[in-house]
């Protein structure tokens, strides 16, 4: 079976691509988290940009291990950019699941595709454990970005509705960006053979 092959060299670039463009995705979002208000919003519109290149990747995809690694550099990527190392440990959680879905339906399912991909957007979630776990901590390395900033995103990320629903956000707009894709490289699709 083609989805029990050992990656090979070719698989590795594409992986490094794919997640390459993913992390500079995140980052051109990531810009808007100045304005305290649009923090949280990255579990919104990370998710749906993403959706693209992602669902590109999924067309590549054809064997175990893949969105796993995937996962992982994104993780390590937002870790080395100061996001605490939660994201990469989401990144092993989320990505082995993310696989295991896709893996489900052959790396053929477009259902299982996009199930997989809101699966895989729980990573950007771990950006804000530091926050939930120990904000004074995590502010304290904020502090250049001012009192007020502080203080207004304090209070939004204070709430005790906003864990859980930024983690539907995840999912959801994972779900959504992940049709988006799906509809724009439709063409992709039907040449992989993902139905």
């Amino acid at each position: 079976m083609k989805s029990n092959a050992k990656l090979k060299g070719k698989d590795l670039i594409n992986i490094g691509i794919y997640a390459a463009i993913y992390c500079v995705i995140m980052t051109a979002v990531a810009m808007l988290g100045f304005i305290p208000i649009m923090m949280p919003m990255l579990c919104v519109l990370v998710p749906l940009v993403g959706g693209i290149p992602m669902m590109l990747f999924m067309t590549k995809v054809d064997k175990f291990g893949m969105i796993t690694i995937y996962s992982m550099i994104v993780g390590l990527f937002l870790w080395i950019t100061g996001m605490g190392y939660w994201p990469f440990i989401f990144g092993i959680v989320f990505g082995l699941i993310a696989d295991l879905i896709a893996k489900s339906g052959n790396y053929k399912s477009a259902a299982k595709t996009i199930c997989s991909y809101a699966v895989f957007c729980l990573v950007i979630f771990g950006n804000f454990i530091p926050l939930f776990m120990n904000a004074e901590t995590y502010f304290a390395t904020r502090q250049s970005f001012g009192e007020e900033y502080i203080n207004t995103l304090s209070d939004i990320m204070s709430r005790t509705w906003i864990a859980p629903l930024l983690i539907v956000a995840c999912l959801v707009c994972g779900a959504i960006g992940g049709l988006i894709g799906k509809s724009l490289l439709k063409k992709h699709f039907v040449k992989a053979g993902i139905a």
